[in-house]
């Protein structure tokens, strides 16, 4: 799974079999992202969830905090797939 840089954020597009496996999803990347204490700009619909990171304490801009994320993001995933 590869991220992509646009602009000022990292953006990742993740498909599901339905609403509810979705919802998992964002349930667990809500846990990850409140243990690491940076948290997504995010949107879903039905089996469809889109998910940009940026670092708003840097000034809206892609740090290691933004790649760190992804990494656990993407690993969740699998779990999915």
């Amino acid at each position: 799974m590869s991220w992509k840089e646009q602009g000022d954020a990292l953006v990742q597009d993740f498909e599901f079999k339905d609403f509810a496996q979705a919802f998992s999803f964002m349930t667990e990347v809500a846990f990850a992202a409140e243990k690491q204490n940076h948290h997504p700009n995010w949107s879903n619909v039905w089996n469809k969830v889109n998910i940009k990171l940026s670092t708003h304490d840097a000034g809206n801009v892609v740090t290691d905090k933004d790649y760190t994320l992804a990494e656990t993001i993407s690993e969740i995933y699998k779990k999915f797939d």
